[in-house]
């Protein structure tokens, strides 16, 4: 029997949903479950039959901007993974009232966790044992979280995603212990002999239209002018887009900007223009960035090359807990290859979220595809 369990229901019924979830996740053997729920639930009411039905597993999930099921993509839906407790030994705590000044308390919940597996498991190491970040998805905080966590971490890796609410950006919420909570993060550590591979990978490579942040609200997350010219328009200037067309979501989803770190290029998406002309980033933004417009490769290649690596690593996988931008899946809308990219992620077994950013190690990142693969039990001989 598979160590690693997907599941997934299109119930709009909460009750039913958590009903027809559990029937597929649930084992004598299942010590963790990590689920996705569409927004559009009432949160309440699933979040009680989530504790109820599933409550006696480790139990951690959050709101998306879409989901991920194993016939890929979805909206209005609840999915999650499960794990053996036989393979499997996770410890999860909830972070609550994110903000700056609660980095040192999340500092010493790392220490806690870190020291709570090392008694359960203690030959775990980096080799062995990853880190799983859910957070909220409006906190605007989740690179100072990850500085915090990171150093705390060491050499283990760390992937995630930020909780989304279906593009409405008005709240988006972190289930543990129960209940659901914004302006909250779970961080969780999972150990196995197993094998497993955490990955992440994009299709866009910077271009030769630069542009400079003139004028930004860090905290906020907003830029107000590029190159010294109202930031939307100078943008939609630069991308070759007509300014009218520029708010649209897919619009915005095709043309991301990238920032060079280390030799690497990561993506700043754009989130909203906003009623003044200024942009609302989904990734840290400041003033003197230096920022290159996107430019797209083939996102369906892509995606193959990193599904062949991953079979090259761990074999068929049994589950690929993926971690998907709200971004890639409206460019993929504009590019009418949404059903194409849909049934790839399905016949590699994926099972995830649409997010409203990834985490990968110590990056916050915008449009990319990340997550970790998990390998099969060697068949008995």
């Amino acid at each position: 029997m598979s160590s690693v369990r997907r599941g997934a229901s299109r119930n709009p019924d909460p009750v039913v949903a958590v009903r027809e979830l559990a029937e597929q996740l649930i084992a004598p053997t299942t010590a963790t479950v990590v689920f996705f729920c569409s927004a559009r639930y009432d949160l309440d009411v699933l979040g009680r039959h989530l504790a109820d039905r599933l409550g006696g597993a480790e139990l951690v999930g959050c709101s998306t901007a879409g989901e991920i099921s194993p016939d890929g993509y979805e909206n209005h839906s609840l999915v999650g993974v499960s794990f053996d407790r036989d393979d499997y030994v996770t410890v999860a705590e909830h972070i609550e009232e994110l903000s700056v000044t609660s980095l040192g308390r999340v500092c010493e919940m790392v220490r806690s966790l870190m020291r709570r597996l090392q008694l359960r498991a203690p030959s775990a190491g980096a080799a062995n044992t990853f880190a799983l970040l859910l957070i909220d998805g409006m906190s605007g905080i989740e690179e100072s979280v990850l500085s915090a966590i990171s150093r705390e971490l060491g050499d283990i890796a760390l992937v995630g995603g930020s909780a989304g609410d279906n593009l409405r950006f008005r709240e988006t919420v972190i289930f543990h212990r129960g209940e659901f909570r914004a302006g909250s993060a779970v961080l969780m550590l999972v150990h196995t002999w197993l094998p497993f591979e955490v990955f992440k990978t994009q299709h866009f490579v910077s271009s030769d239209t630069k542009m400079v942040i003139t004028e930004a609200d860090p905290v906020r997350r907003v830029v107000s002018e590029i190159n010294a010219e109202p930031a939307s328009e100078e943008f939609a200037r630069l991308v070759g887009v007509d300014a009218g067309r520029i708010t649209q979501p897919g619009v915005l989803a095709t043309h991301p900007v990238l920032v060079r770190v280390g030799g690497d290029d990561y993506a700043r998406s754009i989130q909203k223009v906003n009623d003044d002309g200024s942009l609302t980033f989904y990734c840290a933004i400041d003033e003197g960035l230096v920022l290159a417009a996107g430019s797209g490769a083939d996102i369906v290649a892509d995606l193959d090359r990193l599904f062949a690596r991953i079979a090259r690593s761990v074999g068929v996988p049994e589950a690929v807990l993926g971690f998907d931008c709200i971004f890639r899946r409206l460019e993929l809308q504009e590019r009418r290859l949404e059903r194409t990219v849909s049934d790839l992620l399905a016949a590699n077994r994926v099972i995830g979220f649409s997010t409203y950013g990834e985490q990968y190690n110590a990056m916050h990142l915008n449009q990319t595809f990340s997550g970790v693969a998990f390998g099969s039990r060697p068949a008995k001989q």
